[in-house]
């Protein structure tokens, strides 16, 4: 069957929704496509049931971190992983149907498979053709493959969530935001964490002393973090798994093994984009993602990208949605508006919690006064109970702007939040102090970290 639409959107997580949300009202006809349930990413199986599982982590170490200060040595907490589980659950079960729901009272005709092009502007989705006068593709990522043999017995970050038995022994391949942020969680759920990374540095898009401060907080957790790593092969042995690596000596190489319970694939997420069959829309791919310019326009005039799938910007959910609303008011107004990326923050989930906004530069750097504050033994972070916490803020003397914030430690998440909207909205520096002791928040420390 053929129907012709105004606008298509292929995939349903932030960006594809938030597209939706901002073409909904425009009296065009439009469709919206999914090979999963409906919803993405973020909130089935990414950012949301993380945070769930990161919270009530959070909850449990932060009392037992207070065992004999305060808090009576007889009531330490454990985490109980399967009850976790099924509570995470309860946040995303019904979300599909509701997602599918609102995007159908919004009068946007839903479909269901795996879509792909047969050509410039017409998509196969199952058994039927849709034509579309501008198409929006928001497909999200995946895991990269890793291309190893025994890949098939890696699990991913989903999968670890869906476990109602946690393992023992967990090995993680990768040293990104994924595996760190799982690591925490599942270490103080009481399993064993080894993070097999292939390379030198681990977290290699953020600064990289606040990095080394985390690393010392997640070691003395428990968690090893084993760097020059690349993991060969991954094998069943009797009721686990053997991790094969290669390590660098210094006569050559050798083959180091390690056992553990369940393997989990941190090692990076790619593009989902493979079977769309993009040449025949005359949609340029480079390093495995859809090039799009400012506009969030591909090269076909008549078809838009954002999110993961697209290579211009990273892969985060505010970025996401920042590129949804640019792509739909550049499709209803014609090319009127560009993305703007300053100021975006980004997080990582552990504990503490590492975050950041803007550039990152050394601490001697010739360029930019560099502040950089190891605080682990301020006030605010003994309240806490964290004993690791510092923060690194980049500021251009000439203007007296800040151009990078990096901060570990308690409030990290919101704190950044400050920075990156000084960022944006173009105050100076010294604008912040003011700002603060204006108006005291939870972030009190930040005038003293400049």
């Amino acid at each position: 069957m053929e129907n012709k639409y105004d606008i298509i959107i292929i995939g349903t997580g932030t960006a594809g929704r938030t597209f939706a949300g901002k073409v909904s009202h425009s009296g065009l006809k439009i469709a919206i496509i999914d090979s999963r349930k409906y919803g993405g990413t973020c909130p089935l199986r990414g950012c949301d049931p993380k945070k769930v599982l990161i919270d009530i982590t959070e909850v449990v170490d932060s009392s037992n971190r207070f065992v004999g200060k305060g808090v009576g040595t007889d009531t330490s907490l454990t985490i109980d992983w399967a009850s976790l589980i099924e509570f995470k659950r309860t946040f995303t079960e019904e979300y599909p149907t509701k997602i599918e729901k609102r995007l159908v009272e919004m009068g946007i005709d839903t479909y269901h498979g795996r879509a792909y092009f047969e050509n410039q502007n017409t998509i196969v989705v199952g058994e039927d053709k849709l034509k579309g006068e501008y198409i929006f593709l928001a497909t999200g990522a995946k895991p990269r493959k890793l291309n190893i043999p025994g890949e098939e017995y890696i699990t991913t970050s989903e999968g670890l969530m869906e476990t109602k038995k946690l393992p023992e022994r967990i090995i993680f391949i990768g040293g990104g935001y994924i595996s760190m942020e799982f690591a925490h969680v599942v270490r103080r759920a009481g399993a064993e964490v080894i993070i097999l990374h292939r390379s030198e540095k681990i977290l290699k898009n953020f600064d990289p002393d606040i990095v080394d401060m985390l690393i010392k907080a997640s070691e003395a957790a428990g968690i090893k973090i084993l760097t020059n790593k690349p993991v060969i092969s991954v094998e069943k042995e009797n009721n686990g798994l053997l991790v094969r690596v290669k390590s660098k000596t210094e006569t050559g190489s050798e083959t180091q093994t390690f056992r553990a319970d369940m393997v989990v694939h941190g090692a990076g997420r790619v593009a989902d984009i493979e079977d769309l069959q993009l040449e025949k829309a005359g949609v340029k791919i480079e390093k495995g993602a859809i090039v799009v310019d400012k506009f969030m326009k591909t090269s076909n005039p008549r078809i838009y990208a954002g999110g993961d799938c697209a290579l211009e910007g990273v892969q985060l959910t505010p970025v996401a949605t920042l590129q949804g609303i640019i792509a739909a008011i550049n499709v209803l107004e014609g090319d009127s508006i560009e993305a703007d990326y300053t100021g975006i923050p980004s997080a990582v989930f552990t504990i503490p919690v590492m975050a950041s906004v803007g550039i990152s530069a050394p601490k001697d750097s010739d360029k930019y006064k560099v502040i950089f504050q190891d605080r682990s033994s301020w006030n605010t972070t003994r309240r806490a109970g964290i004993k690791f916490a510092a923060s690194k803020v980049i500021i251009d003397e000439a203007n007296d702007r800040i151009m990078g914030a990096h901060i570990l430690g308690p409030h990290a998440g919101e704190a950044i939040n400050i920075f990156a909207a000084v960022m944006r909205l173009g105050l100076r520096a010294s604008d912040i102090k003011k700002l603060i002791f204006s108006y005291p928040t939870t972030c009190s420390d930040i005038p003293y970290m400049l």
